[in-house]
């Protein structure tokens, strides 16, 4: 019985340890094994990083549990398609090595080989994702801050601002409509200063006239009534713009709370937007991140992402495709030689009990023949004790009792 490291690696991948009988057989078996335990540790890991990135990368403490089972169900398969040799049962009896094996069935290689794929995606993706998580985050903050705009352009959101630019507009046309007012009585009003201080320095000598004072019905006196007069329709003019101040309070006011009201609308879309923006941040999301790095920066990011991804397939697919490749080695053949052998010998035996039990027959048929031709010969003895039975019945039913007395006595002396 064989110890040791490699013997432990032939029982992984599932052989006969007695089979093995060359020394490249051996190092192809437990190269197997050796890539059946690598695959289980990448497994374990590739599950953990599954659980984990469809978590939100929030590191349940369950995350080990679900890699060891898919690793567990996924070396089982490997350990029976590696173990299994494709013996042909066809002519028992002949020693041509033609007949020891049958040609391979592909549905197993394919199938392993779909798993593979299957498990590429769903193993292998997670670790590469883990990979480059830096990068793939600052791409996502892209992706989500052009989300952010479109929803900003469009939806409730739209509908929000472009009502706010309305009621800005409105409160703007009320504003310009009273700025207009007072700055029509701050132009009087200037003018009216203007020619105040006109009217000053024409009662000093300094004006048009050159004489002092400001007499009645002179020009400076002209002058300070259309500076009052100026001056009074300024202050017409203040009236009419709180006049209409007056008349703007209420829409005003309606305007203000429904501008409140809006704005807490927009701010409540604008939140429910970026809550929505950052939770699309899951498997789907970091997937496109890390294509569109590996298609926009392929000799940065694709190539080690392709070569990482092929590395980690190859593993997973190593076993099945070593075992495919040495196809009717030293141990196969031994293994179909072994079972040929065992199953010539079955069916010997098998056909050697059949004879038997038809010699058994044979032989229970002719006595069961003898015993009925016996039992024939006994019927006509019992026919004829019958007949004599039937004879002395009726003697004694039919002949007179004391005749038959007579006889008795006279046979009773004879004696």
């Amino acid at each position: 019985m064989g110890t040791g490291l490699g013997h432990l690696l032939l029982r992984v991948a599932n052989v006969n340890p007695r089979s093995v009988t060359t020394h490249s057989d051996r190092v192809l078996y437990r190269s197997i094994g050796v890539f059946i335990l690598l695959y289980f540790v990448y497994a374990t890991a590739g599950g953990a990083a599954f659980i984990d990135a469809s978590s939100g990368y929030l590191h349940p403490w369950w995350q080990w549990l679900v890699g060891p089972l898919v690793a567990i169900g996924v070396v089982a398969y490997d350990r029976a398609v590696v173990g299994r040799v494709s013996i042909g049962y066809e002519k028992l009896d002949s020693t041509d090595p033609q007949y020891l094996l049958t040609p391979p069935t592909l549905g197993l290689y394919l199938g392993r080989f779909g798993l593979a794929l299957l498990f590429a995606i769903v193993i292998t993706e997670p670790l590469m994702l883990a990979r480059y998580r830096g990068e793939i985050d600052a791409r996502l903050a892209e992706v989500h801050s052009t989300q952010l705009d479109l929803l900003d352009t469009g939806g409730a959101v739209a509908g929000y601002l472009d009502r706010l630019r309305d009621l800005r507009r409105e409160t703007s046309a009320d504003d310009a409509s009273v700025r207009e007012i007072n700055d029509r009585a701050a132009g009087k009003r200037a003018d009216a200063r203007d020619l105040y201080r006109q009217a000053l320095a024409d009662s000093a000598g300094r004006g048009v006239t050159r004489s002092a004072g400001c007499p009645r019905g002179g020009y400076c006196y002209h002058l300070v009534r259309r500076s009052r007069a100026l001056d009074a329709q300024a202050a017409v003019l203040d009236r009419q713009a709180a006049g209409l101040q007056r008349d703007q309070h209420t829409e005003r006011a309606i305007r203000a709370v429904e501008r409140a009201r809006l704005t807490r609308l927009l701010a409540d879309a604008r939140s429910d937007n970026a809550a929505a923006v950052r939770g699309d941040n899951g498997f789907g999301a970091r997937t496109s991140a890390m294509w569109y790095l590996v298609t926009s920066d392929f000799w940065g990011v694709g190539v080690f992402y392709l070569g990482i991804a092929l590395l980690l397939v190859a593993l997973d697919c190593a076993a099945i495709g070593l075992k495919l490749v040495s196809r009717g080695n030293a141990y196969e053949r031994n293994e179909a030689r072994a079972a040929r052998l065992r199953e010539h010998e079955a069916a010997l035996i098998h056909e050697r009990e059949v004879h038997d039990a038809r010699t058994y027959g044979d032989a229970t048929a002719k006595v069961v023949a003898d015993g009925i031709e016996a039992a024939s010969h006994d019927d006509r003895i019992a026919r004829a004790a019958t007949e004599r039975a039937r004879a002395v019945l009726h003697d004694a039913v039919i002949v007179d009792p004391a005749d038959l007395e007579r006889r008795f006595w006279r046979d009773r002396s004879r004696v």
